[in-house]
């Protein structure tokens, strides 16, 4: 395997975070708008202010569309740079995996910290649920959360590292995955919930846009795993000089 620049990974990485932010802006125009435009619904049925649609600075129709790509192809691109970065570091370090194999565990790793970790403890919620007054600390918590995950898991995989020269990758692996399990237990445990559903929301509203969140997340680092293994397969694939023709000797 030639050596090649992080700088053409890096460019790689946002090419395929793009092309995954298209997959994911598909995916939540198709199946989350539906979900937010009856959180919404419900709100404003249950307001006095009627005309909160109209007196909105930019369009609800604007929002799901121009808005919601624009938003979903900057979080791909710009994640896309970030776990090319990782995969700089996990190629050849992780064990013995080809660049489409690591591209595959980085972006099931980035998913599982930055996306499944979180959501477990705060899930999503549409527009109409939760108290504006809190925004800011439920905000926090999930920003916490999600450095939490993020170191859990470096320590996991540094903790796997460690471990396998003395009982073996596969007991290391376990034993590792084991102790991130335990630590982010005792994270959920420690940090306090946030409840602020109101009672008479609809319960299957509420679980279909939280799983529809999962959904785009999942589609975005799926796509862009396969994406982005394909290009640095392509990149760092060593350059095989063809045979030269053997002439007979008389």
């Amino acid at each position: 395997m030639n050596p090649i620049s992080p700088r053409v990974l890096l460019v790689r990485g946002m090419l395929a975070g793009l092309l995954a932010g298209a997959v994911a802006f598909l995916v939540a125009y198709l199946l989350g708008e539906s979900k937010v435009d009856a959180a919404i619904a419900i709100e404003e049925a249950g307001s006095a202010l009627h005309d909160h649609a109209e007196d909105a600075p930019v369009s609800r129709a604007l929002q799901a569309t121009a808005g919601l790509g624009t938003g979903t192809l900057l979080y791909g691109v710009a994640f896309g740079g970030i776990a090319a970065l990782v995969f700089c570091y996990a190629l050849g370090r992780i064990g013995r995996f080809g660049p489409r194999a690591t591209a595959l565990l980085v972006s099931g790793g980035l998913f599982l910290t930055l996306n499944v970790v979180p959501f477990l403890k705060y899930p999503a919620n549409p527009p109409a649920v939760g108290d504006p007054d809190t925004v800011v600390r439920r905000t926090t918590l999930f920003a916490l959360m999600i450095a939490l995950s993020l170191l859990l898991g470096a320590g996991a995989l540094i903790l796997g590292r460690r471990l396998a020269p003395a009982l073996g990758h596969w007991n290391a692996s376990v034993a590792a995955s084991l102790a991130f399990v335990a630590a982010v237990g005792l994270a959920y445990a420690l940090l306090p919930g946030v409840n602020e559903v109101p009672a008479d929301f609809p319960a299957v509203l509420i679980w279909q846009f939280r799983l529809t969140s999962l959904a785009i997340q999942a589609a975005l680092w799926a796509t862009f795993g396969l994406v982005f293994g394909f290009l640095a397969e392509r990149a760092i694939a060593p350059v095989v000089a063809p045979k030269e023709a053997v002439q007979p000797t008389s």
